[in-house]
């Protein structure tokens, strides 16, 4: 290992690792490398500073992937380390610190035994073997299942084998939006398939939901194989069929009709088997443009379904309107193959700067009733907060508060790792807000009656015309006929009213003075480490939890949970079950330091203090916990400092995701009284950001109203010298 990662693992500056070097004769002596550019042995490194009561700061993950890259695992050799992960998920984290502090030799000998007794191992698996110079990895490895999870671990472990990003057009895929898409299928699914299954997001959130027969296939052996050991932790008691091979070409299961398919199919593939497939007979609805093949996925998946089985699909936008796709649609349309789309907001997933859609479908049943309509919903407006959701006539808001393989385009890897900006997105409020128009769709569709600006049913003889666009915002923003003048204007006086009051608000929270120049050059102060600070007894700290680690049950969380969004936007928490990750949630209580673990999002806050409206909340993933003694840290003060722009970047690793290391965060050494003072401005500074944000959301919001309804004939302009708005 290099002395950029001695100081990451110790949570020091590259400096102070120098300093060692000359000062202790017995610092370890290089084991290769350059004079200028040495390496050292991981071990002997960890075992000289845990002789000097140097604890690791680097998270368990992080020094999982330093083991591996000494280890030189890579291009198929963390392969062997999947079956360990799953094994590891079965044990106690008392039994997982027992193997881990075993000797070498024992180690390895125990850890492949455990994971030879696994059921199956994943498609093409080798035998399980493990040697000595693997003992680094297969510690490594258990302490990041204890500390983060499997699913954690087994990312890790994937990193190696993959280039996810969009140099590879290898895509994750959101947690709350595979469970959206799970929940969009009928209770009591049981035989699931996923025809490009990337690492099982969907399939395990299928099992989560009751299904208990899972068939995947991907291209990518790899793919397959993190599939299988995800579904053998998340869902061990189901069937699991996962294959490797291009579905379309070469489909692992051709004679397998199941209950319903789950899929995010890559995008934009010019070379998934236009001319040798021309003739297939799953083109039931005409035969796929060759630059259309999302059509052909979806037509795939109608042929695995039983008659009345659904397919729900995350598609591109495009798929709605291009012309060379318009003859299917109408096939789709009027056979009533398609019952619903579902518009997400750009990013919402990858592609970020794509806003995609859901496709629910539901393959015919011979002699069965005619559908003669399709329900489109706008889930855009969750993130857009339009002015449409509030001009119903009660005049009140109604916003809600895969692969084939290779290196596709718009490949989904299914991975249970949210991006950092679907992380803070609410898919609470987007699944409440689809599923409750799905529900009453469903329950009678024809009189089903929409909600104006967020989702209304069209008559199937309204979509077939000449474009048979199907985006969803074209059919159900609001119109004239959807607004009530009088209810209208009663919410633009309160809108106004409450503006009024953030107003003075945000001038009251902007008129702290008194700043004055810390003299003729910056002021500079000894630090410390968050790690150091925690050795001394100063603070403790709660590690974030990620998704995909072992988690509580959601019937036995009665509380609200304080996620990452929370943080960045400054509001209560708004978890519920679903973002209860870790095995022993943690309280959250009044002064606690919360940190987001994962930086980004421009102007979003990355730290604050736990108030009496967070009391009591549960942790959500993703948020780093500190909880300082009082008596020598204050709060606010040790937020202020945590938060800042180049302490958060220079504990930060990673590029398309931002992992932030608490243990790295410096905090200057002040004394508790001068701390005060400091806290108390980083708080005022708190209030501040809290007051613009309020008043930049009621002004847009004011504005949005205004617009529509002057547009829209439902409000009159004021009279020349008068500040009401009438009717």
């Amino acid at each position: 290992m290099t002395a950029a990662e001695i100081s990451r693992i110790a949570g020091v500056t590259r400096a102070t690792v120098s300093n060692w070097r000359r000062r202790h004769d017995d610092f370890p002596a290089p084991s290769g490398g350059t004079e200028s550019s040495p390496l050292y042995d991981l071990a002997t490194v960890q075992e000289w500073l845990n002789g000097r009561g140097h604890s690791s700061a680097a998270s368990p993950a992080e020094e999982l992937r330093t083991a591996l890259r000494l280890r030189g695992a890579g291009a198929g050799a963390t392969v062997r380390l999947f079956p360990l992960v799953a094994a590891a998920s079965r044990l106690t984290p008392e039994e997982l610190t027992e193997l881990a502090t075993a000797p070498d030799d024992q180690l390895v000998t125990r850890a492949e035994k455990a994971a030879a007794g696994l059921p199956v191992t994943g498609p093409g698996a080798k035998p399980v073997g493990y040697g000595p110079d693997d003992a680094g990895a297969v510690r490594a490895l258990l302490g990041c299942v204890r500390e983060t999870g499997a699913q954690a671990a087994l990312d890790v472990l994937a990193e190696r084998e993959l280039d996810e990003g969009a140099a590879s057009g290898v895509y994750q895929t959101p947690e709350g939006l595979a469970s959206l898409m799970a929940r969009l299928l009928p209770a009591g699914t049981a035989r699931v398939l996923d025809p490009a299954c990337g690492s099982g997001t969907l399939l395990v959130a299928a099992a989560r939901h009751g299904a208990r027969e899972l068939f995947g296939q991907d291209t990518l052996p790899v793919q397959a194989q993190r599939t299988a050991i995800r579904l053998l932790i998340a869902a061990p008691d189901a069937e699991a069929a996962i294959r490797v091979g291009d579905s379309l070409r070469d489909d692992a299961f051709p004679d397998v009709t199941v209950d319903a398919v789950l899929s995010n199919p890559p995008f934009g593939d010019r070379d998934w088997g236009h001319d040798e497939l021309a003739y297939d007979p799953r083109w039931a609805y005409g035969l796929p443009p060759r630059f259309e093949s999302e059509l052909a996925w979806v037509q795939h998946a109608l042929a695995h379904l039983e008659a009345g089985g659904h397919a729900v699909m995350l598609l591109p936008p495009a798929l709605a309107f291009r012309s060379s796709g318009r003859r299917i649609r109408q096939e789709l349309i009027r056979s009533g193959a398609l019952r619903a789309v579902v518009s997400l907001p750009a990013r919402a997933a990858y592609p970020l700067h794509v806003g995609l859609q859901i496709w629910v479908l539901q393959r015919p049943e011979p002699g069965g009733a005619d559908r003669t309509s399709v329900l489109f919903v706008d889930g855009e407006g969750e993130q857009r907060d339009t002015a449409a959701g509030t001009l119903g006539a009660s005049g009140t808001s109604t916003a809600g508060s895969g692969t084939r393989g290779g290196s596709r385009p718009g490949r989904s890897t299914g991975s249970s790792s949210a991006a950092s900006s679907s992380a803070a997105f609410d898919w609470a409020g987007l699944t409440d807000r689809v599923l409750t128009q799905w529900a009453a769709f469903l329950a009678d569709a024809e009189t089903y009656t929409g909600e104006a600006g967020v989702a209304r049913a069209v008559p199937v003889v309204d979509l077939l015309d000449d474009v048979t666009d199907i985006t969803p915002a074209r059919h159900v923003r609001a119109t004239a006929a959807d607004i009530d003048p009088a209810a209208l204007a009663v919410r633009v006086t309160e809108l106004r009213e409450r503006l009024g009051d953030a107003v003075a608000s945000l001038g009251a929270a902007s008129a702290l003075g008194g700043w004055q120049p810390s003299g003729e050059s910056a002021r500079e102060w000894r630090t410390a480490t968050v790690s150091d600070l925690a050795r001394g007894g100063a603070l403790t700290v709660q590690r974030a939890a990620v998704p995909g680690s072992r988690g509580a049950k959601a019937e036995a969380v009665d509380r609200p949970v304080l996620t990452a969004r929370d943080i960045a936007g400054g509001d209560a928490p708004s978890g519920g079950a679903g973002d209860v990750l870790a095995d022993a949630p943690q309280t959250v209580a009044a002064g606690d330091v919360l940190v987001r673990a994962l930086a980004g999002g421009e102007g979003a806050t990355m730290s604050r203090v736990a108030d009496d409206r967070d009391a009591g909340a549960l942790l959500g993933p993703n948020v780093h916990l500190l909880r300082p003694d009082p008596g020598r840290l204050d709060p606010w003060f040790l937020a202020g400092f945590l938060g800042a722009e180049d302490n958060i970047a220079s504990a930060s690793t990673g590029s398309t995701q931002v992992h932030v290391t608490p243990g790295r965060l410096r905090v200057p050494l002040l004394p508790l009284e001068e701390q005060r003072r400091y806290g108390e401005a980083f708080r005022r500074v708190h209030e501040l950001r809290r007051a613009v944000r309020r008043t930049a959301d009621l002004a847009a919001e004011s504005a949005a109203i205004l617009t529509t309804g002057l547009t829209a004939g439902a409000l009159q302009p004021p009279d020349g010298g008068r500040n009401d708005v009438s009717p």
